[in-house]
């Protein structure tokens, strides 16, 4: 039984013993394998977010409309239209030549779901 994970050696144990559950399907496991499950989860997930840590945000405004463009799958005319301003004006917001005033701000906030905090920080 793994207690702790502190080496990649433990945690390439956890991640095979977490598969042999998995390949029973949840509808074959005991009270027991599911809280076994959980438990050999949660110690994964500590040992990972210490040493795969998820990359931190975009360090810019326009990074970040560039990212949540990619995870939408949107071209730059679409943001524009969905964020009420023209291609040209997007462009300079992503190239630097603008910065953001309030309206846009909102704008931002409201269609790419960039939080508010985020969006003060970094304009």
């Amino acid at each position: 039984m793994i207690l702790t994970i502190e080496t990649q050696e433990q945690y390439t144990r956890a991640l095979a013993e977490i598969e042999v559950f998995l390949a029973k399907g949840s509808s074959n496991m005991t009270e027991v394998d599911l809280a076994e499950l959980q438990r050999l989860s949660l110690l994964v997930e500590r040992y990972e977010e210490e040493h795969y840590p998820m990359p931190v945000e975009p360090a810019t405004l326009p990074e970040m409309i560039r990212l949540r463009m990619f995870q939408e799958n949107l071209r730059q005319r679409d943001t524009a239209k969905m964020l009420g301003i023209t291609e040209t004006r997007l462009s300079e917001v992503l190239t630097g030549k603008r910065k953001v005033n309030m309206d846009l701000a909102k704008r931002l906030h409201e269609q790419l779901h960039i939080r508010a905090e985020y969006i003060l920080k970094t304009a």
